[in-house]
């Protein structure tokens, strides 16, 4: 794909007592945010709920628009609870003149019951980016629990056929000790170490065709201990990329980090050849069949 992939990498960074700072300043401004994060996030899922158990009519809003159409290299963005506009805004404004759109924001919040029904939420929307903008891929970046329901997605539900290239910022692939003193929700006990969702990501994968590319942090409050960042598995083909004295809040806002991205999208699409058949490709336009999740609670 053009994107070399090897020993685990580490990009500029902040000193620890920086680095401190600015995540405390990042955290006083995101508690102001959070109720009504939280509250927007909590309405949206429930009016979707309502949608899909009321009668349909056709409307034309079934589907939310692209939040950018200008571009032809779609990625979808996969946030985590209740902190989507901070992220997807300022990713945006990264990653902008690098060839990238429409951009497809799929998110969580206090009523998703666990990550294998996010992740099975954002094969349903990978599948309706791809149609509504006729491409059989699509790059996906997701940002804290956002990137472990889009790893469930590829590794498991077979969204390694649409999705090339995986990116996570900040995302605890190996769980987190703070899940251990979180509310009981039955989405933060799958973060406990150990969990049956983790052990189900730990299990074979060898048909797994997609990329990954996990950036995590040596200052990450959320994310305990900072190695449970990093994809650490024998069969995918991951590189991990070391943001040091970064904190969670920080790390997906962090300009090296937003340099980074730019350089792995445009390496992804300058072999868009490999990545996205062109019609007409029989061999290639081909699905692999989904896999079933494994069976199992929190």
């Amino acid at each position: 794909m053009g994107i070399p992939f090897g020993p685990h990498l580490a990009v500029p960074g902040l000193s620890p007592a920086r680095g401190v700072g600015i995540e405390a300043g990042r955290a006083a401004v995101r508690l102001v945010q959070l109720p009504l994060d939280v509250a927007a996030g909590s309405v949206g899922q429930l009016a979707g709920r309502l949608s899909r158990a009321l009668p349909r009519r056709r409307t034309g809003l079934e589907a939310p628009p692209p939040l950018v159409t200008a571009a032809g290299n779609p990625v979808l963005l996969v946030h985590g609870l209740s902190d989507g506009e901070c992220v997807v805004s300022s990713l945006q404004r990264g990653l902008d003149g690098v060839g990238a759109g429409p951009y497809f924001e799929v998110g969580c919040s206090a009523f998703t019951p666990d990550i294998r029904a996010a992740a099975q939420n954002l094969g349903e929307r990978v599948e309706r980016a791809c149609e509504s903008h006729g491409t059989r891929s699509i790059v996906v970046i997701g940002y804290s629990l956002g990137g472990l329901i889009a790893r469930y997605y590829v590794q498991r539900l077979g969204g390694d056929a649409r999705v090339p290239l995986l990116i996570t910022l900040a995302t605890p692939h190996g769980g987190t000790a703070t899940a251990l003193l979180a509310p009981p929700h039955p989405l933060l006990r799958q973060l406990r170490p150990g969990s049956a969702l983790l052990t189900e990501l730990a299990e074979p994968a060898p048909e797994c065709r997609t990329r990954f590319v996990a950036f995590y942090s040596d200052l990450d409050e959320v994310v305990i201990p900072a190695a449970r960042g990093r994809i650490d598995h024998p069969d995918l083909m991951a590189r991990n990329v070391l943001v040091p004295g970064v904190g969670h809040l920080t790390l997906p806002l962090h300009q090296p980090v937003i340099d980074h991205l730019r350089s792995l999208l445009t390496a992804t699409w300058q072999a868009a050849p490999a990545v996205r058949p062109q019609h007409g490709d029989a061999a290639q336009s081909e699905e692999r069949p989904r896999r079933r999740a494994a069976p199992g609670s929190p």
